[in-house]
């Protein structure tokens, strides 16, 4: 009986969460995005009733399948593998059902495919070798030594305190360390041994008996026995012939070996227990200097552990800058990063090799080595932090700079290729605003890799955007506000939602959420909510968000009315916005007054674009209007329309002549377009904001040019193709087949469900 209620409680928490996704929105609104969060903290306090909900989770996507009912399908998938991977011991049976669930999403379009495919090949690891996935979340998350999955992770909140409140930027800063608090490597290790042995032994692990022979060990052999552990794990699941049975088998031997015999034979059986899975390492940054994403990114790849003099390291990638020595690739025109050669390209100059370094070296050899005299002793610069790079380099294929490239009479060695073994999540807090900055600093990166190669080789780069709208913000954030509302602030945390209803419902739900329990008096009660919850719901969105939803960032030239001043290049995510500028001088004012009789507000202004159609066609359109200002906005307003495409608002001013005088009316004008330029035809300059950031408004703008920014790569290639084929046109070569446009990804759920 008591099984029985325990099953209609959680079918009816899951019931709930599915009449959510339709619409329907819980009585009280304070549980709104936490039905989820609640459903799995009921399963952690009573892990034996995992297998209960999993079979609820099957059935329930059967059912959706039968019906259509496809957006439950991504929420409920999520759902069931979040409780997979945590759950202590699910049967084969069990995970055999989900496995063919999976593998019949293949026949649907995207990306319902797609998470079916991604879903299928963990479950298959899973069922061979159980535990599988636990452990290697674990692994990475805590980047725990293991020879078989070298794989690292963190997490990188960014947030800026110029948009948020101190109140909020405190509070997640004291969650994101609360979350770090007992959580040592060896308390991780401990956690993948007993959660191993438990998913592969089932209720034959006796739990506690595990935990206390591993509690009394010293660290030494507490790592050694980790490392049996996984490699066996990965052992069995990387081998396409593994048997469930004989890897069972061999846990057992390491079981029974870290048990002794007495123990193994004579302690009671606990039943199936609960493992812990630790939050993941997650560092909180008030984002302060613009290129402060990038030193993070080479800190990530290159701690300060590793770096000779860490006290240097600040100084060293702040300069680490040199003149860029390709000038005519207009789009890249960034720094070049240059390795520093010591090579004077003479043989008897070639250093010391490394067997040689302990033979006996006579005085007269010494002295017919070659000798430069008279020149001026070079001092270190920080521009030598390229071989601290280089030297961070700990991968397959990376080569020490001081090691001799060729020796006369040797061969080269071949390189083994870099993998990624690093994965940097990088989460935005804040709205539209954070986002600009964000296109602003992906857009410097990129420019950076083109120039010289770094990061791409070596990290997976993964944006999570969670919207935060403060309620108390401070000056700058009022002055936006004025201009926009709380909601035009969140365009594209706003498109996210309408197109990935979970996203909705777990994400969206925190941008209110946060700043109220930031806002919160220090109790017992606060912490013990900020803590779980916060923490929880944003390493549920990092480790479920696979999804990219692609975003085009866009490129813009700026030309002031001072010829003498030189145009400026910016980027841009999701809006432009043009205004008049005041008149400074009496003169331009008593001008301004007299022409704004005669023709009206505003401006005029020359407008050139190309009008987006159906057959793609180019098709340049020209106007000219006398307008007030115009908005062109890059997030669509619904999910189906175009992502590549900006919808431009122009305000235009109409002189209406009357028998009761001269009026004037003001029409607004939509159109669609892609690559679009306009100019003041009077000379009279107007203002540019971008990404709704007063931080970042140009004035004495006279003209502007606006299209979609191209991958600095593909720039590059395409400037290196045309030397050798000035005639040529169209791309062609490796170009053809380079990512032409700079988009910025957004990982969420399920991605855009059409």
């Amino acid at each position: 009986m008591e099984s029985t209620e325990v099953e209609s409680d959680i079918l009816r928490r899951v019931r709930t969460l599915l009449r959510e996704l339709d619409g329907h929105h819980p009585a009280c609104q304070c549980d709104r995005g936490m039905l989820r969060w609640t459903l799995h903290k009921k399963i952690d306090q009573n892990p034996s009733n995992s297998s209960v909900l999993v079979r609820i989770l099957v059935k329930e996507l059967e059912r959706a399948e039968r019906g259509d009912f496809r957006h439950y399908i991504i929420p409920l998938l999520h759902t069931l593998m979040y409780t997979l991977i945590k759950a202590p011991c699910i049967s084969d049976e069990l995970c055999g059902r989900v496995y063919d669930f999976c593998k019949k999403l293949l026949t649907l379009p995207k990306p319902f495919c797609t998470i079916g495919l991604d879903y299928a090949i963990r479950l298959k690891m899973e069922r061979t070798a159980p535990g599988m996935l636990y452990q290697r979340m674990v692994i990475s998350e805590q980047s725990l030594k293991s020879d078989p999955y070298p794989y690292q992770e963190k997490i990188f909140i960014f947030a800026d305190p110029e948009l948020l409140s101190e109140a909020i930027c405190n509070a997640l800063v004291t969650d994101t360390e609360a979350a770090q608090v007992s959580q040592s490597p060896r308390a991780c290790m401990c956690y993948v041994i007993v959660h191993t042995m438990q998913a592969a032994l089932g209720e034959g692990c006796d739990v506690g008996s595990l935990k206390g022979s591993l509690q009394d060990m010293p660290t030494r052999d507490v790592e050694h026995w980790f490392q049996q552990v996984v490699a066996a794990v990965e052992c069995a699941g990387n081998e396409a012939s593994a048997d469930r049975g004989q890897h069972a088998a061999r846990l057992e031997n390491i079981y029974c070996t870290i048990l002794s015999s007495l123990q193994a034979g004579d302690a009671p059986l606990g039943g199936l227990q609960g493992t812990p899975l630790p939050n993941p390492n997650i560092s909180f940054h008030l984002w302060t200097e613009d290129d402060q994403l990038w030193k993070e990114l080479v800190l990530f790849i290159r701690p300060l552990s590793q770096s000779c003099e860490p006290d240097c390291l600040s100084q060293d990638l702040d300069n680490f800058e040199i003149q860029d020595i390709i000038s005519d690739c207009e789009c890249c025109e960034q720094t070049r990063f240059s390795v520093l050669s010591t090579d004077s390209g003479i043989e008897r100059d070639l250093p010391v090799a490394a067997e040689e370094l302990f033979a006996p070296c006579s005085t007269e050899t010494e002295q017919s080595r070659l000798q430069r005299k008279g020149g001026i002793k070079k001092k270190p610069s920080p521009l030598e932090s390229v071989a601290f790079l280089q030297a961070g380099c700990n991968g397959p294929g990376a080569k020490s700079p001081a090691k001799l490239q060729r020796r006369p009479g040797t061969p080269l060695e071949p390189t083994a290729p870099l993998q990624r073994l690093h994965t940097a999540r990088i989460v935005l807090l804040g709205d539209d605003r954070i986002l600009g900055r964000l296109a602003q600093a992906y857009h410097s990166l990129r420019k950076r890799e083109t120039r010289r190669v770094f990061l791409t080789p070596r990290l997976n780069l993964q944006f999570y955007h969670i919207p935060v709208v403060t309620g108390q913000p401070n000056t700058l954030a009022v002055a936006d506000h004025a201009a926009a509302g709380q909601e035009e602030l969140c365009e594209v945390a706003g498109y996210l939602g309408r197109a990935d209803p979970w996203y909705e419902s777990n994400i969206n739900t925190l941008c209110h959420m946060i700043p109220k329990l930031a806002a919160m008096p220090s109790s017992p009660s606060k912490h013990l909510v900020t803590d779980l919850f916060i923490t929880d719901v944003i390493a549920y969105y990092v480790r479920m968000g696979i999804q990219p939803v692609c975003f085009q960032v866009y490129a813009v030239k700026i030309f002031f009315n001072d010829p003498a001043q030189e145009p400026a290049e910016d980027v841009f995510l999701t809006e432009l916005r043009t205004q008049v500028q005041e008149s400074i001088s009496h003169r331009e004012l008593s001008m301004t007054k007299k022409k704004m009789t005669l023709d009206g507000p505003g401006i005029d202004l020359t407008v050139t674009y190309r009008k987006v159609v159906v057959s793609n066609r180019v098709k340049e359109l020209a106007m000219s209007l006398r307008s007030t200002g115009l908005v062109m906005k890059a997030i669509p307003a619904d999910e189906v329309e175009d992502l590549v495409c900006l919808n431009v608002h122009i305000t235009e001013i109409v002189r209406i002549n009357n028998l009761s005088g001269r009026t004037f009316s003001a029409v607004a004008n939509r159109l669609k377009t892609r690559n679009i330029k306009l100019r003041s035809t009077e000379q009279r300059p107007f203002t540019v904001c971008l990404d709704k950031d007063s931080r970042r408004t140009y004035r004495n703008v006279i003209s502007v040019e606006v299209s979609p920014c191209l991958e600095p790569s593909y720039c590059l290639q395409k400037t290196r193709t045309m030397k050798f084929s000035l005639h040529e046109t169209e791309d062609v070569g490796l170009v053809k087949y380079m990512p032409k446009s700079l988009l910025l990804p957004i990982n969420t759920f399920a991605g855009i469900i059409q």
